[in-house]
């Protein structure tokens, strides 16, 4: 294995966690030819869950940081599914982004960019992706951000 992937990811300073397992009665990514589905991943990193929520007790760069995390959760999620070998993912197709947000709060569109530049950064053109961004009032465990993922795989 090359691992160009992963070696850019060090290169940008991040490291890949170990893939996340499921919290309910789902499975964590569903391969269906080249096309991956990842269920949705929580902001959550080394030092645990990030909890809060966007308008009340976190801003705009602090949800950032937390969309960050769970691009790198989808990637781990990628590895896996891809056997260990990160380079199979040729494309980031779709991501889905929620945010733990109050009513008055309409910066969802850049609290998901925390990932989706990640994306970009890691993969350049092949990491540019279609997006929902949508504002929830509450999440899973009270995380700050939960993010899904469709992408393509190389055979």
């Amino acid at each position: 294995m090359r691992a160009v992937i992963e070696t850019r990811l060090r290169e940008m300073g991040l490291e890949l966690p170990e893939a996340p397992a499921p919290a309910a009665n789902y499975v964590p990514h569903v391969l269906d030819g080249t096309t991956l589905y990842v269920s949705g991943q929580i902001s959550m990193g080394p030092d645990g869950l990030v909890k809060g929520r966007l308008g009340e007790d976190m801003d705009v760069a602090a949800g950032q940081a937390a969309a960050r995390l769970c691009a790198l959760n989808l990637l781990a999620q990628v590895k896996v599914a891809c056997g260990g070998d990160l380079d199979r993912l040729e494309r980031v197709i779709r991501l889905g982004g929620f945010v733990n947000s109050t009513p008055d709060f309409t910066d969802q569109p850049l609290v998901i960019n925390g990932a989706s530049d990640l994306f970009g950064e890691l993969l350049g053109e092949a990491g540019r992706h279609a997006r929902a961004a949508v504002g929830s009032v509450s999440l899973p465990l009270g995380v700050a951000v939960e993010i899904e993922g469709v992408f393509r795989i190389r055979p």
